[in-house]
């Protein structure tokens, strides 16, 4: 068992992560590459940056030792349904050096895993979109939102973003001079806050900046939006409880209103120190004010004890978790 090793890798759009764990929860190695999602950037690209990351991991590790492997990443039942995709993750797993099996799952349950060790709870996760998920047995059971930014993640950085674009359109439309926020928006869309003599004009410009660009890019004004809410804007500070509540109503749809499992908060909006992230935990204990609320942590060190947790060795995952996790019991 000392020799033992479990491998698990956090695979997102911007970042891939890999860690290597000893069977008692010691971090042997831990390797980073760039974005490795198969979705957003093909099979082929994902599968290398997965390779760099995991042969940085076994930097001075005999690959021998990893009986078992977890990845977690965005869209896994896409990967697992194309045949190209899961052959060139194969190969990436074995140039690696890996001859055991792995398991892919979604983010979503890897996240929740970061965050609880409990079989069964809610998932929330805000960053560039939005998405809500229950776990029974450590299995993504229903989901709601997570639908993309045409059709749903409201609450998320894209619809942060986007309202407040809308905001300043319409004080643009009636001659209202923005405040803060909008003057930030403004400046990042067209570098300057200054108003055309015509109003008109600086309405079709924001308008073209924001739609020379994609859509998904709106979530980048998030953050003016938090800093904003974390001086008092109104209008920001607004924008922040209507997300907030947003947010608790994706998770009412589909967890019961007297459940007392565990919700864990995901996603850059949620685990952060943000405005955003104090007025959900508001929500979510106004909802359900007996439920244990958590915060996701390493998604990497989560993907690797998914991988231990069913092996005959690991007699106790809890403890296991424990270790792991110090802060998230």
């Amino acid at each position: 068992m000392s020799d033992t090793l479990v491998v698990g890798l956090d695979v997102g759009g911007t970042s891939t992560r890999a860690t290597a764990l000893t069977l008692t929860g010691q971090r042997l190695g831990t390797g980073r590459a760039g974005g490795g999602n198969p979705t957003s950037h093909g099979a082929e690209r994902a599968a290398a940056e997965l390779l760099t990351a995991l042969r940085e991991a076994l930097t001075d590790l005999d690959p021998a030792r990893v009986v078992a492997g977890t990845i977690g990443l965005a869209g896994a039942g896409r990967l697992l349904a194309d045949p190209a995709g899961r052959a060139a993750f194969d190969r990436a797993w074995y140039d690696a050096g890996l001859r055991c099996p792995y398991a892919v799952h979604g983010d979503a349950l890897v996240a929740y895993a970061s965050g609880s060790a409990a079989p069964d709870g809610t998932i929330l996760i805000a960053g560039t979109g939005a998405i809500t998920a229950q776990v029974h047995d450590l299995r993504l059971d229903r989901i709601a939102d997570g639908h993309g930014w045409l059709l749903g993640d409201t609450g998320s950085g894209f619809w942060l973003g986007r309202e407040a674009v809308r905001r300043l359109l319409a004080d643009l439309d009636i001659g209202r001079t923005p405040g803060a926020l909008a003057t930030a928006v403004l400046t990042e869309l067209l570098g300057s806050a200054e108003i055309a003599a015509r109003p008109r004009a600086t309405v079709d410009a924001t308008i073209q900046a924001v739609t020379r660009r994609p859509p998904i890019e709106l979530a980048r004004l998030a953050p003016l939006v938090v800093t904003a809410a974390s001086e008092g804007e109104p209008v920001a500070v607004a924008l922040i409880a209507e997300a907030a509540t947003h947010l608790a109503e994706s998770v009412s749809r589909i967890r019961p209103a007297e459940a007392v499992t565990p919700v864990v908060l995901g996603g850059g909006l949620l685990t952060a120190d943000t405005p955003l992230a104090t007025a959900v935990r508001t929500e979510i204990a106004r909802y359900w004010p007996n439920a244990p609320l958590r915060t996701a942590g390493d998604g990497a060190a989560a993907a690797a004890w998914l991988a231990a947790r069913d092996l005959p060795e690991v007699t106790d995952p809890a403890a296991l978790h424990a270790r792991l996790f110090p802060t998230t019991p």
